[in-house]
């Protein structure tokens, strides 16, 4: 079924991510899955590339286009190269809009031009030891000192937490406030207190650097504060969709590409004397993973074009993260099966996508998150 949603210049711009990931990531990736983080150098040379900061304006160096199959383009072609590590989709669609939609314009001269070519590596820092997807269970905290502010806590699974060079940290401000006495307060490399625990040693992803991250008595100034004071959770809802369907687009990317990965493998690989696509069996589950796929596909699409149109609800969005998410767990599991042994091993592609793609399902709102919004907004 041929895509309706891209444009010439989306595939220029595909044809041009292709040839970025050839020639400065996929002969780097092993190293810095060893490595356990990617290399500076690489997040340069996408910025020389105009891969960073699409949607941020072209005075600030960005690249100007609110168009979101931009970042689809992106999302679809890092997952089909098997490099999610390089974690470009949340410098650009999850932490972007923080800076462009809340930072004032001075803050958007300080931060936006090295956001754009590189220079400034970016994360945010919701997740606690004790408090994930609950707001209200957040304890970093920040005490008003007149012209700064006084930070204190700690996070953890805190994504491009060793790398990053500006952190948006979610933190009290109004102690009583609970989720609605949140605000945004914007780390930066060097201030005095914060301090980087250990790299976190995860199953899968490990070019990515997943860091705990503590606040030690960090002056933060006043001019540091993203959006509005006590503004956080309305910031953080608003900007949720447009990550959930990050996520989903490289779910569904990774289903397709596992599944053309496997089509191929039994068409080759014998048994009984025959290809293992002479049986039955395998043809029905290519089948039913091809259908699946291409029923998801167009569902994605649309919520793709909605949100590009700016028309996408958290509802649908939700839905297309749990399902997009979920199937690529699926598919990833029933295509290992049908490698047989060979599925497990690490130097076979499904093998390091199994892995990498577990965690899918439980970031940026854990299925079970999702399945509660969507039966929220129909059963109240």
């Amino acid at each position: 079924m041929k895509r309706q949603i891209f444009t010439e210049d989306h595939d220029a711009f595909r044809e041009t991510v292709r040839t970025f990931l050839a020639k400065e990531v996929t002969p780097h990736y092993d190293k810095w899955e060893k490595d356990g983080i990617v290399s500076r150098d690489a997040w340069r040379a996408a910025g020389r590339q105009g891969l960073l900061g699409l949607a941020v304006p072209e005075e600030h160096g960005g690249g100007g286009t609110t168009d979101f199959r931009y970042s689809a383009v992106l999302a679809e072609e890092f997952t089909r190269a098997g490099t999610p590590g390089f974690a470009i989709g949340l410098h650009n669609d999850i932490i972007g809009p923080y800076l462009t939609s809340l930072a004032t314009e001075e803050q958007k001269r300080r931060w936006l031009p090295g956001f754009c070519t590189g220079e400034t590596i970016t994360a945010i820092a919701m997740t606690e030891p004790g408090a994930g997807s609950d707001l209200q269970g957040i304890r970093t905290a920040a005490e008003d000192r007149g012209d700064h502010w006084v930070l204190n806590g700690s996070k953890t699974f805190i994504s491009n937490g060793i790398l990053a060079d500006l952190v948006i940290v979610v933190a009290k401000t109004t102690p009583e406030g609970g989720a609605h006495g949140l605000s945004l307060l914007v780390v930066e490399r060097g201030m005095a207190g914060f301090e980087r625990g250990r790299n976190l040693d995860k199953i899968g992803q490990k070019s990515q650097d997943t860091a705990e991250l503590f606040f030690n008595d960090v002056r933060v100034p006043k001019e540091n504060l993203l959006g509005e004071l006590n503004g956080a959770f309305v910031h953080l809802m608003t900007n949720l969709a447009q990550e959930r369907m990050a996520i989903a687009i490289a779910g569904i990317a990774a289903a397709e590409h596992l599944l053309e990965i496997t089509t191929g493998y039994v068409k080759e690989r014998e048994a009984f004397g025959r290809p293992l696509a002479k049986l039955q069996h395998i043809r029905f589950e290519i089948a039913e993973m091809a259908t699946e796929c291409a029923v998801t596909r167009t569902f994605l699409d649309r919520c793709i074009a909605d949100h590009s149109d700016g028309t996408l609800d958290a509802v649908h969005a939700s839905m297309a993260k749990w399902w997009a998410t979920e199937l690529q767990k699926r598919v990833a599991d029933r295509c290992l099966q049908l490698h047989g042994g060979y599925g497990y091993m690490a130097e076979f592609p499904v093998a390091r996508a199994f892995i990498d793609g577990r965690i899918q399902t439980i970031y940026g709102g854990t299925t079970e998150i999702m399945k509660e919004i969507i039966g929220r907004s129909l059963l109240g």
